[in-house]
Order: structure tokens, then C-alpha cells, then sequence
């Protein structure tokens, strides 16, 4: 793989500049394919959370009164900044967190690119009032908004929560993941560039427990949106809570993908795989639950283990890999754990398995392992195991199917297949989650995306990720 310049980040973005943390900490940033050290951060405080809260909240009566235009303007021109920068940013993304390159390309840039662009257009178009009898019903920025984003797909989630902020007229205070940090600083730099106004986007980087807490709690952020494991949104929400501040939450799932007895498994049990897999199964809408027809299982186990074995493990720059390493030695370890409870537990492992890919002992890497007899009761069937792990759970009935399906604390994602596309969707109405794939349909960047239960509260993209972050008053006439 290419050797790269480390990166280090000494300076904190508060109120408009590039600025020293009051603590003296620094967090060493790990490639995962070499486990090197690639960059270093500054470990944030909450003195540092106090000066970025004062300077966002100081930026946002200007940039709340901002004309809607200009900020339609600032989006695009992000947008096209992202576009510019998209080799550069796809090869730090690749180091920091392992996908391979041409899948970092257009997922890691391409989706915040869209993202920025697209909310452009959302903000032109929207109805920002309304009339309703004898009220006039305007739409307003709810304020200073804490954002707290995840490792897995750095760029696109804090842009997911940044893009509609800004657009909507709130200010922003940033703690990106201190496991894949690098490519915050570079969005700061473009932020910088564009003369976005002082205090209107603020970079505090550090630890969950100090600056997420820290954020969370503060009584001068009007909203917290984060995106991460269900334990820690539910920590969030505690800490949010004393303050009576809203709360969006995108969290955990465990997402099942019910292949029903008239589908076409060969277009179904690939599709399905890939859709585990990807990001090395780092991915909370995966579908890791793939349940089948009963006596359609041996053929179903075929199919899955030929197209889990062409996942290739290796280094993410080169292009015959297909599947990078996990994000970190901690991931690896909890996934590897995983495995072999499913073993321990009694299911069928087919494929895979705990040990290290071969030739890969270097590297965070785990194999493609699939397990099938899997029992809904079983650990791997119920926990989000956040790696390239997939579990075949056969039912005997279609009911038995959505039963199996809903039977779970999270509600993030799902899919359908059948060769009736009109009972796929009557199978997906039945689901109990924020968004369903049927028959393979693709990722829509404008539909809202969200959970049901433990996956969350509120949604992202497009004008629902918008309305998100506006106050509604009504004003009687």
C-alpha cells in the first residue's frame, strides 16, 4: 500500500480560527491496514467545548438571519470543494478506516458531496412558512447544535448532521470520532477557505466521556445529534436530558433481510451478502440477518458461501480486494468474539471463522464468515456484532418470517425479496423499521433515513433531515 505523511493536527477550529487546545493531550490516529501511527489530534477538554459552545452561540444570530439564498450558495460551493478534493480525501478515509479505495471514492466522498449538494436544493425548495387559518406558521433554526459522529463513515455522517444544520440557520459545534478524525480537519480547512463566518462551524476533537459528554450536557446547545451504538445513545440522552435540549439519535441495528419462497435466490442471497459486507460489515443499516425458507436452506447456503468467499481480504489499496480491514485492534477483537460464540452456541459455521485471514496477520483484518441454523435466540442473531459476520436463519412461514424479523430491540434497516413485487412490499409494510430494501432497491440519499425502538429517534436527509434541526412557531393573526 502506499506509505503516507503522517498528519498532525495540533490546533482545535474555535470562532473562526485555528486554535491551541487548553489541555496538553494529543490522541495518535492508527492506520488500519499497517496498525501505524498516521496522525495525531489534540485530546480536547471541556474548557475547549465551553469556548466553541460561546463562539457558535455568539455566530448565530447573524447566521440565523443569513438570507436563505446565501446559505443555498455556501452548500454548494462545500459541495463542489468536497468534489475537488475527492482523491486526496478518499486516500486519507482508506487509511484511517480500512474500505477499499474506489468503494472510499464513492462512498465516503461521494455521499457527502451528495449531501451537501442535494441539501442545497432541499433548502431552495422548502417551505420555510405557511399559512393555517388565521396563523402564519414559520420555521426557524433551533440554535447551537452539539454533533457527535462515528468512525465508520466519518465524512458522510458528520455531513449528514453539518449540511442541514447550516442550511437551516443553526450554528455548530463538531466532535467527530477520535478513531478516524483526519478528514474533520480537512472539511474545517474547506469551511475556512469558503469564509464561512466565524463561530458558525466549530471543530472540538477528544474522547466521548470529556467532549461528548461535555457537549451533550451544556446549557447553552440547543440540540444534540449524534450517531454511534445504541449504550452510548442512551447515554447522550441521559446526559441531555437535565437540560430538556432535543435529542436525534441514529444508533444501532440488527437488520434482517427476509428472503421469502418465490424470490430468485440468485439475485437475492448475493445482493445480500454484499449488503452485510459492506465497509467490512461496519455498517448499521447491514443486513445481517438473512432468513430463509426452511427447505430452501441448503441451496441458500451455497449461494451465500460462494459469494461471501469472493469478498477478498487484503490491503484496500490494491484493486482486488474487496474487503478491508476493521477499523481497529479493539473491533477486530470484539468480532473475533462474536465468531466464536456463534460457534460455541451451536451454529453452522460455513465459512470463515475467527483466525486471521492468510498472509494477513498485519492489519485488523477479519474473514468473511458466514453461519447458518442460526436460532433467533442465539447471541450472534440478536447483538450488532459490527463486522463481516453474517447470520442464515431459517422460518417455515411467512408470518414466522416478520415475527423472527421484528423480534429484536433495534429497527434501523431491512429487505425483502420475492418474485412478487407487490407481496415484497406487503412483507416490508409489516417491518418494524426506518427503511426497507426491496428486491435489492438502492441507498436514496433523499429518502429520510432513520430507526424505529432502540435505533434511534428523528431522521437525516434530504427535507426530514432538515426539518430536524427548526423550531416551529406559530403565529396567530
Amino acid at each position: 500500500m502506499p506509505s503516507m505523511t503522517k498528519v498532525v493536527r495540533d490546533r482545535l477550529y474555535i470562532g473562526g480560527d485555528w486554535t491551541p487546545s487548553s489541555g496538553t493531550g494529543s490522541i495518535e490516529v492508527i492506520d488500519s491496514t499497517t496498525e501505524e501511527v498516521i496522525g495525531t489530534i489534540p485530546e480536547g477538554t471541556t474548557d475547549d467545548v465551553d469556548r466553541a459552545v460561546a463562539a457558535a452561540r455568539a455566530a448565530f444570530p447573524a447566521w440565523s438571519a443569513t438570507p436563505v439564498g446565501e446559505r443555498v450558495a455556501f452548500l454548494t460551493a462545500v459541495g463542489e470543494a468536497l468534489a475537488a478534493r475527492m482523491e486526496s480525501l478518499a486516500d486519507l478515509i482508506t487509511h484511517e478506516v480500512g474500505m477499499p479505495l474506489v468503494l472510499s471514492q464513492l462512498v465516503q466522498v461521494g455521499l457527502p458531496m451528495a449531501s451537501f449538494g442535494s441539501m442545497a436544493q432541499v433548502t431552495a425548495d422548502f417551505p420555510w412558512e405557511q399559512t393555517i387559518g388565521n396563523s402564519l406558521v414559520v420555521r426557524e433554526p433551533i440554535g447551537v447544535v452539539g454533533a457527535i459522529t462515528p468512525w465508520n463513515y466519518p465524512l458522510h455522517q458528520i455531513a449528514a448532521k453539518v449540511a442541514p444544520a447550516l442550511a437551516a440557520g443553526c450554528t455548530v459545534v463538531l466532535k467527530p470520532s477520535e478513531v478516524a478524525p483526519l478528514n474533520a480537519f480537512v472539511l474545517a480547512d474547506i469551511f475556512d477557505e469558503l469564509g464561512l463566518p466565524a463561530g458558525v462551524f466549530n471543530l472540538v476533537t477528544g474522547y466521548g466521556p470529556v467532549v461528548g459528554e461535555a457537549i451533550a450536557a451544556h446549557r447553552q446547545v440547543d440540540m444534540v445529534s449524534f450517531t454511534g451504538s445504541t449504550r452510548a445513545g442512551r447515554r447522550v440522552s441521559e446526559v441531555a436530558s437535565a437540560t430538556v435540549k432535543r435529542v436525534a439519535l441514529e444508533l444501532g441495528g440488527k437488520s434482517a433481510n427476509v428472503i421469502l419462497d418465490d424470490a430468485d435466490l440468485s439475485k437475492a442471497v448475493p445482493d445480500g451478502v454484499s449488503k452485510c459486507f459492506l465497509n467490512s460489515g461496519q455498517t448499521c443499516s447491514a443486513l445481517t440477518r438473512m432468513l430463509v425458507p426452511r427447505d430452501r436452506l441448503a441451496e441458500v447456503e451455497a449461494l451465500a458461501v460462494t459469494a461471501a468467499e469472493s469478498f477478498t481480504p487484503g490491503d484496500p489499496f490494491e484493486g482486488t480486494s474487496r474487503l478491508g480491514p476493521l477499523v481497529s485492534a479493539t473491533q477486530r477483537d470484539r468480532v473475533r468474539n462474536f465468531i466464536d460464540k456463534g460457534v460455541g452456541e451451536g451454529a453452522s459455521l460455513l465459512t470463515g471463522g475467527p483466525e486471521a485471514p492468510d498472509g494477513l496477520a498485519r492489519g485488523f483484518f477479519v474473514q468473511p464468515t458466514v453461519f447458518s441454523s442460526v436460532t433467533p435466540d442465539m447471541t450472534i442473531a440478536r447483538d450488532e456484532i459490527f463486522g463481516p459476520v453474517l447470520s442464515i436463519i431459517p422460518y417455515d412461514t411467512e408470518d414466522e418470517a416478520v415475527e423472527i424479523a421484528n423480534d429484536t430491540e433495534y429497527g434501523l434497516a431491512g429487505g425483502v425479496w420475492a418474485g412478487d413485487p407487490e407481496r415484497a412490499k406487503a412483507v416490508a409494510r409489516r417491518l418494524r423499521t426506518g427503511q426497507v430494501e426491496v428486491n435489492g432497491g438502492g441507498f436514496n440519499p433523499m429518502a429520510p433515513f432513520g430507526g424505529y425502538k432502540q435505533s434511534g429517534n428523528g431522521r437525516e436527509f434530504g427535507a426530514f433531515g432538515l426539518e430536524e434541526f427548526l423550531e416551529v412557531k406559530s403565529m396567530q393573526l
